[in-house]
């Protein structure tokens, strides 16, 4: 279901079965209410206006935040992201893996951008973070499922739009490869998240409070993410 806040922004509501509402800004600036399902339309309309202020405030921020988005241009020299570090790109012949990350730069083979067209560029590196993620974020929920007391069914890194990862109700654990450029802590961050998702499904106190247990700087790590997160491009 999708209403408007004062008729002029859109929210949209998903009902599960939980016991508290949740409103959330994507990272698409769209704006989601997550609502428990015995909650009718006047009630959740409710809990929209009564975080009235926040949702405008968040919203500012966020249009503030993705001004600043990078427009990548894929030529010798551009900067790209890796594990929260910038490596420069540098078009080479003669390789036989599209993208490579070898002697602090980037290797892509310059036929991928020969004929103007970015697209085969992007996948290239969105191949390349989806195999590192698979390694790496795999590693990271191996360490951290025991801390948080929980088993998750398994770990996917893929394309998920405007969010950096969700927690499937069987317990699979999915994650957007563009986690892979963010630094290793707040990658540490995205992963603790979603394991104590397994405990409680909403953003309420409890929680928070499984987070702070494994990550009592979790704050530091969320706000990097929420100002930085725009700029993660590819």
């Amino acid at each position: 279901m999708t209403a408007l806040l004062n008729n002029e922004i859109a929210y949209e509501v998903i009902r599960s079965q939980r016991a508290t509402a949740d409103i959330v800004i994507e990272r698409d600036g769209s704006v989601v209410v997550r609502a428990p399902e015995w909650a009718d339309d006047d009630q959740v309309a409710r809990i929209v206006r009564s975080k009235e202020y926040w949702i405008y405030k968040t919203l500012a921020e966020w249009r503030d935040l993705n001004a600043a988005a990078v427009l990548r241009e894929y030529k010798n020299g551009a900067a790209f992201l890796y594990l929260g570090r910038a490596y420069r790109l540098s078009l080479v012949d003669g390789q036989d893996a599209p993208l490579q990350l070898k002697n602090g730069r980037f290797l892509l083979r310059r036929e991928l951008v020969a004929a103007g067209d970015a697209r085969l560029a992007k996948l290239a590196f969105q191949d390349f973070f989806r195999a590192k993620g698979r390694l790496r974020l795999g590693d990271r929920v191996r360490y951290y499922a025991p801390k948080v007391g929980v088993e998750p069914l398994g770990v996917e890194v893929k394309e998920l739009g405007h969010r950096w990862a969700s927690c499937s109700p069987g317990g699979k654990l999915h994650f957007h490869w563009k986690c892979m450029m963010a630094p290793q802590t707040v990658i540490d961050y995205i992963v603790v998240h979603e394991l104590c998702h397994l405990h409680h499904r909403d953003h309420g106190d409890a929680f928070w409070n499984e987070v702070d247990k494994v990550l009592p700087d979790f704050r530091e790590r969320k706000e990097w993410l929420r100002r930085q997160g725009a700029a993660l491009e590819v």
